[in-house]
């Protein structure tokens, strides 16, 4: 267990630790109806999500009509006003992530999370399904620019003490915050995916939790 190589290990939350597409959908669509839009269908909103909830909404005004004449600020505060209230309804963690995650734990790993979803949803979603206990360090948008940008990652490392570290993602918003920080990168193949996996950058992918304290220990 001593010879585990990281102390950190780094997750995104949509898409990577959480399948969030059934909640963000959801609101997608109460603000796409609000301007009497078709909604997105369910196989459709995995493409519209990374990045943030406001690219998620530009892409899906693209896809629906396009934002002429819209007040996409107004629209914006509908999407994250219904989502708040509703953002725990279908969200749950991905396969195999609860035993992954006791099993870093066990080898004293301290495990992060950092999202380009707002820190105060994503502090309120983790209360709702039980998982902030978890976490050593939690970082979402509001305060370090929005991954790829390396900041956030470089607060991690910092937050959790120091140390060696890794991220898991599943968008190339992840693999190149990685990068730029200096990082190595997993990605999983079951997310969110703005690319194929294989072509995300990453250093490693792997298509279910199970597989993925073997591949950190090869990196």
């Amino acid at each position: 267990m001593d010879l585990f190589p990281f102390a950190i290990v780094g997750f995104d939350l949509d898409g990577t630790l959480l399948d969030t597409s059934g909640d963000l959908g959801a609101a997608v669509n109460h603000a796409l109806s609000l301007i009497d839009r078709p909604p997105v269908p369910r196989e459709a909103v995995t493409g519209l999500i990374g990045g943030g909830a406001r690219l998620m909404l530009q892409r899906a005004l693209a896809l629906t009509g396009g934002s002429d004449g819209i007040d996409e600020d107004a629209l914006f505060a509908e999407l994250l006003t219904f989502y708040e209230a509703n953002i725990a309804v279908y969200t749950a963690l991905y396969p195999g992530a609860a035993l992954m995650l006791d099993d870093l734990a066990a080898l004293g790993v301290k495990l992060a999370v950092v999202t380009n979803k707002r820190e105060t949803m994503t502090r309120k979603l983790f209360g709702a399904l039980d998982l902030t206990d978890r976490f050593a360090c939690i970082i979402g948008a509001g305060t370090y620019p929005l991954k790829p940008a390396p900041d956030a990652l470089h607060a991690m490392v910092a937050q959790c003490g120091g140390g060696r570290a890794a991220f898991v993602g599943d968008t190339t918003f992840d693999t190149g915050a990685a990068r730029a920080a200096q990082m190595p990168a997993v990605a999983v193949s079951f997310g969110f995916n703005d690319r194929p996996p294989h072509e995300l950058g990453a250093d490693a992918v792997i298509d279910h939790f199970d597989a993925l304290i073997p591949a950190l220990s090869r990196l």
